[in-house]
């Protein structure tokens, strides 16, 4: 358990340059809080006393803004950033070193007792406000970016932004892996972004290729009159 302990606080570290001193993390974190009513919650839920963990993770939302139903399974190194307003549901999976952003649900989209919530593989970053909906796979490794919604398989080491959530690169350079260890985080917008930027590019060039090749053309029809 204190193993456990420990790693939740080296997660906070690793990943929020403003963490300072133990004490802060200790105190001041409701991420790291609702984490741990969660494993609470989550150990009455598996343990068929529903309503008392039904009520645990209750207690959680209300100190903690951050709602996470206590079926959920989630593994280690998860970090919620800032917090406010995270809804996560009872058939969700988290794999291990995921991060959520403040606002991000990752929610259903039937009212069917079965699995209706997204599965996340590990070091997954998903941004501010992001949705994401239905009973698919978030490939380990991808980011999403704030904002977007997501209702459809992503896979692995993959970017996705807008609504709905739309894949805008697919496989990651080298150098552009999560490094936990030092905690540099990725930033899926400015990916995004120079994504787009290198696809404008391309176009420009085949559009110049174009421009060049008609301007041929006209002159060899032009030398024919």
């Amino acid at each position: 358990m204190f193993s456990r302990l420990r790693e939740d606080i080296k997660s906070v570290f690793d990943r929020d340059p403003a963490a300072r001193s133990i004490p802060e993390v200790l105190f001041c974190y409701p991420g790291l809080h609702a984490i741990w009513f969660h494993r609470i919650s989550h150990f009455f839920w598996r343990h068929g006393f529903l309503f008392t963990g039904r009520f645990i993770s209750h207690i959680g939302r209300f100190l903690t803004g951050i709602e996470i139903h206590p079926g959920a399974r989630i593994g280690k190194g998860f970090f919620i950033d800032h917090g406010m307003g995270v809804v996560i549901g009872e058939t969700a999976e988290i794999g291990d070193n995921v991060t959520l952003y403040h606002g991000v649900t990752l929610g259903g989209v039937s009212w069917e007792k079965a699995k209706r919530h997204p599965t996340i593989g590990d070091n997954v970053v998903i941004g501010s406000g992001a949705k994401v909906l239905g009973p698919f796979t978030v490939g380990k490794g991808s980011k999403i970016g704030s904002n977007s919604v997501v209702v459809k398989e992503v896979p692995a080491n993959s970017t996705v932004v807008g609504i709905p959530g739309r894949v805008v690169m697919a496989v990651e350079r080298p150098g552009e892996r999560m490094d936990l260890e030092h905690g540099n985080l990725p930033d899926p917008e400015a990916k995004a972004i120079a994504c787009l930027f290198e696809q404008i590019r391309e176009l420009e060039k085949k559009l110049a290729a174009l421009a060049t090749e008609h301007e041929a053309l006209k002159n060899r029809l032009a030398g024919g009159n």
